[in-house]
């Protein structure tokens, strides 16, 4: 059963994301949208997977390497495996998270979850960032380095919606030794076929994605210096460590990065 004022008629990309990746808080017309697109695109599932592996990669390296204690994870989705809080807090207990999502059934599941401690949960719009950047002040100390995490989310957010601007934004409000993770769908490794299928099954959802190209994600890192591997494939994304064969660029398509504020 929904939660009061979720309308369960139109799909979510939080709750489309969740149905691909397995979880129980979807509804028809999630799986429906979820289908469809599936249907244009089959591998993306493996995708959805792929994308959780690298932020747990991506976290534990700014934990581990980069002696961040502190994150601000922005369009979060519906709590699942290793979320950020869970691998940070795993390095360093003392770490404190700010997630940033505005689906109300994301913010039912996170005051279950996140009860206490030092991790909170806002229900914000990346599209306002000085209201998430006053509001996570509450939590975090933008005096010292964050952890900004973009994971799986800017590909939701089209031109006409300034993304490059609010992403500035938030870098802007960031010490030095911060770090900006981003996630992004890309079309760079399906065909064009492919492309048309999965743009004609998207465009029937209330939000439309825009995937960008490797140069239009580099823009999202002006100012920044990414570290290795540079931005690549999130399948290949430090994934040393992860079981063999890994999925292929086309099987993912989405890139990942990570860049120091210097």
């Amino acid at each position: 059963m929904a939660p009061p004022g979720i309308d369960t008629s139109v799909a979510h990309p939080a709750r489309r994301y969740d149905y691909w990746l397995g979880g129980k808080d979807n509804f028809a017309a999630d799986r429906a949208a979820g289908d469809a697109i599936a249907a244009a695109y089959p591998s993306i599932r493996t995708l959805a997977i792929e994308n959780r592996r690298f932020l747990r990669r991506a976290v534990r390296f700014l934990a581990v390497e980069c002696g961040i204690r502190q994150f601000l994870d922005i369009g979060t989705g519906i709590p699942s495996a290793n979320n950020t809080h869970e691998v940070a807090q795993s390095v360093a207990p003392e770490s404190r998270v700010v997630y940033v999502d505005n689906d109300p059934i994301v913010l039912v599941h996170a005051r279950a979850l996140l009860r206490g401690g030092a991790t909170d949960y806002l229900d914000g719009d990346f599209r306002q960032p000085e209201d998430i950047l006053e509001r996570a002040a509450k939590s975090l100390d933008f005096r010292q380095p964050v952890g900004l995490m973009l994971v799986a989310l800017l590909h939701l957010v089209r031109d006409e919606d300034t993304p490059y601007a609010h992403v500035a934004t938030l870098v802007d409000a960031c010490a030095p030794g911060s770090c900006l993770t981003i996630s992004h769908g890309t079309a760079d490794f399906v065909s064009a076929e492919t492309r048309a299928k999965v743009a004609a099954a998207d465009a029937k959802t209330p939000n439309p994605s825009q995937v960008r190209s490797k140069d239009e994600i580099a823009r999202f890192f002006t100012g920044l210096e990414i570290v290795e591997p540079g931005i690549v494939p999130i399948s290949e994304w430090r994934a040393e460590g992860e079981p063999a064969p890994r999925p292929t660029p086309e099987e993912v398509s989405c890139y990942g990065a990570l860049a120091h504020k210097l």
